[in-house]
């Protein structure tokens, strides 16, 4: 059998498109029929359980992880897979909230080996994706939470058959691939829509949806819109929780049919609590909670106590996620134009008068002038740029994104590696000051294993001795 390290070194020998740049999005790159003969050989074991199947250019990994964090307080024995991984590859395959262990993944992997030659182009991500059919499968789970890599109508993920599908906000992002227009990229994130199943998707812009809701009649799949079907509002918030209510269209109708009959009423929508930050995780968490509803109205009860303590605990790491304070140093792995006008705003509503050391670094693939023009706006308060580079085949070389900085008129400066741009931070800023890490969630992963290694020289050495200074 394979070690773990040589399971790796095998996954990544294949084609892996979070690596390196497809040129195109078809079936001769991305082949959904390579994948359905794939898994036919392992049995079909993603049939093996229901599947809440969730796409989307942004906030689809919080969807997910919030479905399956109330899947779990639930009772439900819950499977949950996402990716990229941040720190470890073993994070994309969850049981209950526990990564698939080393020698688990080893052991599948090591049986995939055989099977890899008689699937010509198979590719790393179609691997891993099997490899999560198999695990939960083996470790009989109740329920799998799968969110889509890329695209959806082509995606390896799409050989299941949900019980719900999910479609998180659009915008523009790997739009040489999925299309140039929001009409195009909704067609091919609307491509897990299966016939019959109910789909939710988030608030859209009008040609998002309208794509999404001509795909779902044609395929007679009953649609729901966060925004028009469930609605939201935010309550208070503060940099350990954020409370909001969530009500039905349904239950503003009565609502409204009461109180024009004359009738007081003191209903209140319901109330949850959320420990990830901004407005746009409230948008998330309204998704997640419509997509719950749906599921259990197709035969997966959960309780309002188990779905609101779900929420309440879960865990996301990279997500506005406030590492220290004093200075304050955030990471986000905000990556297109859209996701940094949402950190842009969050980045106001908590810290609106506070000045900003921004550390930045993205994918080549990305459009880096829109994620920078939001970010170096004027109202965030960016006093400092470094700019650096994640150990990544398509990170973009910081004297490439300097030139993209440095028309904003704030002080530019590159760093080699994101470790020193996050020790240079460090060192410029005071009390008050944010240190704020963005632009992929390969930057953010450096920067929190950075960030920890610090702390561990700062911890007090045994028997005494001085703290190491930052």
């Amino acid at each position: 059998m394979l070690t773990y390290d040589e399971a790796l070194d095998f996954l990544y020998s294949f084609v892996d498109y979070g690596q390196v740049r497809a040129e195109k999005y078809s079936p001769e790159v991305f082949s959904l029929a390579r994948m359905v003969g794939f898994v036919r050989a392992l049995g079909d074991p993603q049939r093996r359980y229901p599947v809440i199947h969730v796409a989307g250019t942004k906030g689809k990994g919080s969807v997910a992880a919030l479905c399956a964090s109330a899947l779990r307080a639930g009772g439900y024995r819950t499977g949950f897979y996402t990716s990229p991984h941040l720190n470890d590859f073993c994070e994309r395959v969850q049981v209950n909230g526990t990564y698939i262990p080393r020698g688990a993944l080893a052991e599948i992997v090591s049986e995939f080996q055989a099977l890899a030659p008689h699937h010509p182009g198979v590719t790393t991500f179609e691997l891993s994706t099997a490899l999560a059919f198999v695990y939960f499968a083996r470790q009989n789970v109740d329920v799998a939470v799968m969110e889509v890599g890329l695209g959806g109508r082509l995606d390896a993920t799409n050989v299941v058959e949900p019980l719900v599908s999910v479609i998180s906000s659009l915008s523009f992002d790997h739009t040489y691939l999925l299309g140039n227009t929001l009409a195009e990229i909704a067609t091919e994130k609307g491509g897990i829509i299966k016939p019959g199943v109910p789909v939710v998707t988030a608030a859209q812009p009008p040609e998002a949806l309208a794509a999404l809701e001509q795909i779902a009649a044609e395929r007679g799949a009953p649609l729901e819109s966060v925004g028009r079907d469930w609605h939201h509002r935010a309550l208070q918030h503060s940099l350990e929780m954020q409370r909001y209510e969530v009500w039905s269209e349904e239950e503003q109708r009565q609502l409204n049919a009461l109180r024009a009959a004359g009738h007081a009423v003191a209903w209140r929508p319901t109330q949850l609590e959320l420990p990830l930050l901004g407005r746009h995780q409230v948008e998330n968490a309204t998704l997640a909670y419509a997509a719950l509803q749906a599921a259990r109205r197709a035969g997966l009860p959960l309780t309002a106590g188990a779905l609101a303590a779900g929420f309440r605990q879960v865990v996301w790491p990279g997500r506005f996620e406030v590492l220290r304070r004093a200075p304050y140093v955030v990471v986000d792995g905000a990556h297109n134009a859209d996701s940094a006008r949402r950190l842009a705003a969050t980045v106001r509503e908590y810290f609106p008068h506070q000045p900003v050391r921004l550390i930045f670094g993205a994918s080549s693939d990305k459009d880096v002038a829109g994620m920078l023009a939001e970010l170096l706006a004027p109202a965030v308060g960016v006093i400092q740029v470094i700019l650096t580079q994640a150990v990544h085949p398509r990170a973009l070389e910081p004297e490439a994104l300097a030139a993209l900085a440095r028309p904003a008129g704030v002080p530019v400066e590159t760093a080699a590696s994101v470790e020193a741009a996050l020790a240079r931070a460090l060192a410029a800023a005071g009390p008050e000051d944010v240190v704020l890490a963005a632009g992929s969630l390969f930057v953010v992963a450096e920067v929190t294993t950075a960030w920890h290694e610090l702390e561990a020289r700062r911890a007090p050495r045994p028997g005494g001795g001085e703290r190491v200074s930052l």
